[in-house]
């Protein structure tokens, strides 16, 4: 069983910056796409970013310019750079391997998440 597990998360004033690291139990090359979602208190989880194994990227509007997905296969393992980061970026961010589609919260498998919180 695929485990996923995420850190790098934590507190950073508006402005800063934090780089979220996935590091995948399995070669990352057998998943089409890896990816980020996250959730907000009394929000519904939504797609962050994703990258598929050919290095193809898309990013949420909300986080275009600001954040940038990357991924090391030799390493096994997907990051996310945050950078200019606003209060509403404040959320669980996940991990999700997906072995058949971009990203898709139907298919994807999960990490168990890692807190950002963006505040003053």
């Amino acid at each position: 069983q695929l485990q996923l597990v995420e850190s790098g998360g934590g507190l950073v004033q508006p402005g800063g910056s934090l780089r979220l690291s996935c590091a995948a139990s399995e070669f990352t090359r057998h998943y089409y796409a890896i990816g980020w979602f996250r959730q907000a208190p009394g929000k519904e989880r939504e797609g962050v970013s994703c990258i598929s194994s050919g290095g193809i990227t898309n990013y949420a509007d909300s986080v275009k310019g600001r954040f940038t997905i990357s991924r090391d296969n030799a390493k096994n393992t997907v990051y996310l750079q945050m950078n200019s980061l606003k209060p509403e970026d404040t959320a669980v961010y996940y991990c999700a391997a997906d072995r058949y589609y971009f990203c898709s919260a139907s298919t994807s498998d999960w990490g168990q998440g890692t807190q950002v919180t963006v505040s003053s």
